[in-house]
């Protein structure tokens, strides 16, 4: 599984079917971590000051094919737009990113394809859980990483500073009675030394999108409403 698709299954309610997370927060999130994926596969890196070059591009280290079909369309993306920043580029990664996920989720037994009709008139499609087991381990991770105090690994460390940046963790981690220590938590973790610089570099980046997409996202939402 893709870091992707782990925090899709989290993002997603197993009964209901719809995200727990609202757009374009979410959507950025499933693109960030597509982009930490191919950082800890060497393929991208983030340049930093010193490098010789602008320091917070995205740069193409290894072009060569991951075998993934959608990681690599990404890869190709950013290896055809050098010299951007993270937060420059997301939106367009993030294009039917999620469509992409959620269906070959499906394929896989993983989730279950639900096509409906609200107020009997506007189609939906809703994406309960079909096979849990494989998210009931990454939540399981999630629970003793978070409210038992074990160390991170790289993918766990990724999906906590996403969803910390999404301010979800508490509805990832329903069991956690303190929710305020649940989420500060979460952000000290997304801080702490716990992968190689470069993918720190890019757990930073990307979660620092995501949260400006969920602000930017409320305000927009607010101001419609005002």
């Amino acid at each position: 599984m893709l870091i992707a698709e782990d925090l899709l299954l989290l993002l997603y309610d197993d009964q209901t079917g719809k995200p727990i997370a609202g757009s374009p927060g979410l959507d950025y999130a499933l693109a960030g971590a597509v982009l930490i994926e191919l950082t800890l596969q060497g393929k991208l890196d983030i340049t930093s000051q010193g490098s010789g070059e602008k320091p917070g591009r995205l740069k193409v280290v290894n072009g060569a094919p991951t075998g993934d079909p959608i990681l690599d369309e990404r890869l190709s993306y950013v290896f055809g737009k050098p010299g951007k920043k993270p937060k420059d580029q997301i939106g367009a990664l993030s294009k039917r990113l999620r469509d992409q996920l959620l269906i070959r989720l499906a394929e896989r037994g993983v989730l279950e394809q639900e096509e409906g009709r609200v107020l009997g008139l506007f189609p939906v499609t809703r994406w309960p859980a079909k096979d849990a087991r494989h998210e009931a381990e990454v939540r399981a991770q999630l629970q003793s990483v978070l409210t038992q105090g074990m160390a991170p690994d790289q993918r766990t460390g990724a999906l906590i500073a996403l969803l910390s940046a999404l301010n979800v963790v508490p509805k990832v981690v329903t069991d956690a009675v303190d929710k305020r220590a649940l989420q500060q938590r979460a952000k000290e973790i997304a801080e702490s030394d716990w992968a190689a610089d470069a993918v720190k570099r890019a757990v930073a980046e990307m979660q620092a999108a995501v949260t400006t997409a969920v602000v930017v996202s409320a305000t927009v939402v607010a101001s419609s409403g005002s």
